[in-house]
């Protein structure tokens, strides 16, 4: 129900942005964007919405079902708290959103102006947010936008894998698993501070500046999340491996002694 209002709000918004742009060819910003190629989705917001927050809360129910279950352990013996639980749900969903998600950018970014499978249509719907991601691409005169290109290449080639990596090693109680927690949220702590900052030195051109759906829902909301949470994780990360190296250099002391 409050899925359906909100998306309901959402295509209000989006229909006066439509009123508000008639005469251009795409809806993305700036106005002036040259997208010669750009083909509008047949796809819903809503239909896509859902299915992104649909998968992803697929991932983090399965995953919190799974560090339930009576063999799933910390390095104690004891039952996983609330806490770990939530932050290996967390690496699961980054692990599809990085490596399908962007890595369907990835390897499509300069065809999904025009493409009409469904995550390039997810996609455009979100370049509204950013249109940095749909910016075209000529085989002669190379248009694309860089940084997004590569920082989204890294992302789901290297912290999409060691994502589903990081919750493998949580539950089978590997000892290099805060190793791993803190290199995969450096690295999205590490691209989200280049998105954002990049972003704010063209001057926030990309989006409509201060729309409550395709600014601050899409661009803000979206991804902040990875500067918020990965914040999180290294300090739990840097907690651990602190300990664990204290006990390791008292065990080191007290053997030559």
């Amino acid at each position: 129900m409050c899925l359906t209002s909100f998306t309901n709000f959402c295509d209000w918004q989006m229909a006066k942005g439509h009123i508000r742009t008639t005469g251009f060819s795409h809806p993305y910003w700036p106005r002036n964007l040259s997208i010669p190629d750009y083909v509008a989705n047949d796809r819903s917001m809503h239909e896509i919405l859902s299915f992104l927050f649909s998968v992803s809360g697929l991932f983090l129910l399965s995953t919190w079902v799974l560090t339930g279950r009576e063999w799933a352990r910390d390095g104690r013996g004891q039952e996983f708290g609330v806490s770990r639980r939530l932050s290996i749900c967390w690496f699961a969903v980054c692990g599809f959103i990085h490596g399908v998600i962007e890595g369907w950018f990835s390897l499509y970014y300069d065809i999904i102006p025009s493409d009409q499978s469904f995550l390039s249509q997810l996609w455009k719907e979100y370049s509204k947010g950013d249109s940095r991601y749909v910016m075209w691409k000529h085989r002669l005169h190379n248009k694309a936008d860089n940084f997004t290109v590569c920082m989204e290449t890294v992302t789901a080639w290297f912290w999409g894998p060691l994502s589903l990596l990081t919750v493998f090693a949580f539950l089978a109680n590997k000892p290099y698993r805060f190793i791993l927690q803190l290199i995969v949220s450096l690295g999205q702590l590490y691209g989200a501070v280049l998105y954002f900052y990049t972003e704010h030195r063209d001057g926030y051109r990309h989006s409509e500046l201060g729309h409550l759906l395709y600014f601050w829902f899409y661009f803000v909301f979206m991804n902040v999340l990875w500067i918020i949470i990965p914040l999180v994780l290294i300090l739990d990360a840097w907690r651990h491996l602190q300990q664990a190296q204290t006990h390791t250099d008292r065990a080191l002391k007290e053997k030559t002694h």
